[in-house]
């Protein structure tokens, strides 16, 4: 099962790879989109799945690393991608603790509501005040290069590197997660007052997992502000946190595969809804094809997508029993 899973990703990120050369300029343009929303996706895993923390402003974060990007930006040269993206990941990091610090003092409800405000009150000075550009938005002039072996302007440039972010990320957080350090999130996941009764200091341990989630979130966040070369306050809004939720339930929670085969189905979804060659009129409310969807897909698959596999093997395991049961000659209840 371990072996199968590695080949799985495997396959996937050699397919993501060689997509461009099939692809047109549309296709690669969406796909670089749902990469970042997968990498986003991968920072909320980490809370939600690694950690038990169900965090409803993980768009605070995305959007300040994006902000961070366009604000660090020269307007006359090109900036190096060298000291932009750690920047921009540190900003978001950097509010990360802050949120962390003051948030993680509470549990359950009042956990979300919390990190919901703080959330909110970056969402408000974003829009209303000259740094973030107001409900305008601000745009970015000029591209992060890397001399002359990186030009990020390039769509096809902009792909390659955001599918490499994207394994890095992946592999960073398998990494992780296996570590001590995982386990001991796994621990605070499953009973976190038994991991204190053992000598674990679990604040220290979620606001490191926090801070963690916070900057790979700005590391998505530099990555729409180059693909898009504008940001707006609508990328910190509530339901950018609530869309990134909704992919990680949706691919599997606990599973980083999930996430990311999440962020691809949601995105995938929309389009799909948004069609108006498939949909007709009806792709004018395609919020509520995509939520019944949703819902129906959160029915019917409780473990998400990336659990279908094992659902449809018990199934199958299931209905075998009888049978067997009847060709070795047990006798029916009749």
């Amino acid at each position: 099962m371990k072996q199968a899973k590695i080949i799985f990703v495997l396959l996937a990120f050699a397919l993501l790879a060689l997509f461009p050369l099939i692809a047109g300029k549309y296709g690669i343009d969406l796909v670089t989109k749902i990469m970042i929303f997968a990498v986003f996706a991968l920072s909320l895993e980490l809370l939600v799945g690694g950690t038990g923390l169900v965090c409803f402003g993980q768009a605070a974060f995305l959007g300040l690393g994006a902000y961070a990007a366009v604000r660090l930006s020269p307007q006359d040269a090109s900036p190096s991608v060298l000291w932009l993206l750690p920047a921009c990941v540190l900003a978001a990091a950097l509010y990360a603790l802050l949120v962390g610090a003051l948030s993680l003092r509470t549990k359950g409800v009042y956990f979300i509501m919390v990190t919901l405000a703080f959330s909110q009150m970056a969402y408000y000075v974003a829009h209303d005040t000259p740094l973030g550009g107001g409900t305008d938005g601000i745009y970015m002039t000029t591209k992060p290069v890397l001399g002359s072996l990186l030009d990020l302007d390039r769509p096809l440039t902009l792909y390659l590197f955001t599918l490499a972010c994207l394994g890095l990320v992946f592999a960073f957080l398998t990494l992780l997660l296996r570590s001590r350090f995982g386990r001991a999130l796994a621990g605070i996941r499953v009973n976190e007052q038994r991991m204190r009764a053992t000598g674990f200091s679990t604040y220290w341990y979620k606001l490191a997992a926090f801070v963690i989630s916070g900057g790979i979130a700005g590391l998505a966040g530099f990555l729409f502000a180059v693909k898009d070369g504008f940001v707006n306050p609508e990328l910190i809004s509530w339901h950018v946190s609530g869309n990134v939720l909704i992919m990680i339930i949706l691919g599997g929670i606990g599973q980083l595969r999930g996430a990311v085969l999440g962020a691809f189905a949601f995105a995938m979804l929309q389009e799909l809804f948004k069609s108006e060659v498939i949909f007709g009129d009806f792709a004018k409310h395609w919020q509520l094809g995509l939520g019944l969807t949703i819902i129906a897909s959160v029915a019917l698959l409780p473990r998400g997508l990336v659990g279908l596999p094992q659902q449809l093997a018990e199934r199958l395991r299931a209905r075998a029993k009888p049978d067997s049961a009847t060709d070795s000659g047990e006798p029916d209840d009749e």
